[in-house]
Formats: structure tokens, C-alpha cells, sequence
């Protein structure tokens, strides 16, 4: 029953965003602008290893929280339009409701990702496969987190003035300790500790890792479980929302 109704609101969401691609095409504009802009900049710093394969794996997380944190305004429009009350006198799971628009963010940004890797191919990236592979997992598991959470706290707060500035507060600060932009051994001791407190880290950290063909890392190890961890809250958080609000 819970599949069924999970299908059947992911397939509604795909479809919504299908005939609304601007945003994908958006979303994807700023990793490519710092690709092309900012990743030339790295050829001269001694990164110790391919910069590329450092450099990527810290666009693709950016990807996956820019593009995951912000959906929570779409269940906003939805509960103001009346299509969460709605919700209420129909026999679909409420869990489904999250599942669904899970999936269509994962779908989505994976596929994001993949693009940015063919983009990023002709600028000198070159990574194992098993590696790219492995990474995409991971983003796939962050970015259900995010776009759990997102929806989870949209449809409890029901305002944008609430959810706008708690993301952006949130947001940046990840943005700068997690070391997607640069690796943290860049970083002095002091900083290097503040960003350890930071889940993303850990899966920035594990992605670099795996591109670089190091599998078996304890980065790789910590990266998963951040994430799995990360993804299993939320949903479960989640869970418990629309069961409430949606009831």
C-alpha cells in the first residue's frame, strides 16, 4: 500500500517538475558557474593529488544542498493552495507524501550530478568509475536528508518567512566549513576542528575519497554513515509530521 501510494505521488511530482524544467536548468547554473570560473583558479594551488578530483566532489554536495534545502517552500504553496487539505480525505499514506517528493528530488539531482560530471570531463576530470559510482550513491542519500528535512520543517512552520531565513542561516555556514570549495587541510587547526562539527564534511571528505579510487578509507566509512545516518532521522522525523498535520 505504502509502495503503491509512494509511486503514485512521486509520478504526480515528476511530472509537475517535467512541465516546469526551468529550475532544474537553474539549480545546475551555479555548480557549472563555479566549474568554469573558480575550478581554473585551483590548477595553481598544490593540492597534493588531481585538483579536479578534489574539486568536484565539493560542487556535487553544493549541488545536492542548494538544490534538496530550498524544496520545503513547494509544500507551502501546496498546504496555502489547499492540496494538503485535500490530502486528508483521501486513503493515501501520509508517509507516502514525504516518500514521494523524496524520490523526485533524489531522481532529480542524481541526474543533475550526472551532467556535471560530463560537464566537468573536458576540464581535466578523471576519476575510476566504481569511484563516481560511489559518490553519486552518496549524494543520493544526502540529498534525500536535505529535501527531507526541508519538507518536514515547511509543512511544520507553513510560512516562508520562517523557512526562508533558518535555511539561508543554515546553509552558508555549511557551505563554508564543510570545505566544499576547498579542502580543510587548507585551513588552520582552529577552523579545521569547527568544520569537524559539520555533517557535511564528513560526506565532502568521503566523495573526494572515492574519486580519487580510495575505497576502503576511514572518510568513505564516515562519509556513509553521516549520510545513511542523516537520511534515516530525517525520514523518520518526517514521518512523523505528515502523519500529524496531514491527518
Amino acid at each position: 500500500m505504502i509502495m503503491r501510494d509512494t509511486y503514485l505521488v512521486f509520478r504526480r511530482q515528476l511530472a509537475m517538475s517535467v512541465r516546469s524544467p526551468l529550475w532544474l536548468v537553474v539549480g545546475l547554473v551555479q555548480p557549472v558557474v563555479y566549474l568554469v570560473f573558480f575550478g581554473p583558479l585551483l590548477q595553481g594551488l598544490d593540492l597534493g593529488t588531481d585538483s579536479w578530483r578534489v574539486y568536484i566532489p565539493g560542487l556535487l554536495v553544493q549541488l545536492a544542498l542548494f538544490g534538496a534545502a530550498f524544496v520545503g517552500f513547494s509544500v507551502i504553496a501546496e498546504v496555502r493552495s489547499g492540496v494538503v487539505e485535500r490530502m486528508r480525505v483521501t486513503p493515501v499514506s501520509r508517509v507516502a507524501l514525504l516518500l514521494g517528493r523524496v524520490l523526485r528530488d533524489v531522481l532529480l539531482l542524481v541526474g543533475q550530478s550526472c551532467v556535471l560530471l560530463l560537464v566537468a570531463v573536458p576540464f581535466g576530470l578523471r576519476a575510476p568509475i566504481a569511484g563516481v559510482a560511489l559518490g553519486v550513491l552518496l549524494i543520493a542519500l544526502l540529498t534525500a536528508s536535505l529535501a527531507g528535512l526541508s519538507y518536514t520543517i515547511g509543512l511544520a512552520t507553513r510560512s516562508e518567512e520562517s523557512l526562508a531565513p533558518l535555511l539561508n542561516s543554515v546553509t552558508v555556514p555549511l557551505l563554508l566549513l564543510s570545505g566544499i570549495l576547498l579542502p580543510m587541510s587548507l585551513a588552520p587547526p582552529w577552523l579545521d576542528v569547527v568544520s569537524r562539527l559539520t555533517p557535511l564534511r564528513y560526506v565532502v571528505d568521503g566523495i573526494r575519497d572515492a574519486f580519487l579510487g580510495q575505497y576502503a578509507t576511514g572518510d568513505v566509512l564516515a562519509g556513509f554513515l553521516v549520510a545513511a545516518g542523516m537520511a534515516g532521522a530525517t525520514m523518520a522525523w518526517g514521518a512523523h509530521v505528515f502523519r500529524r498535520e496531514a491527518a
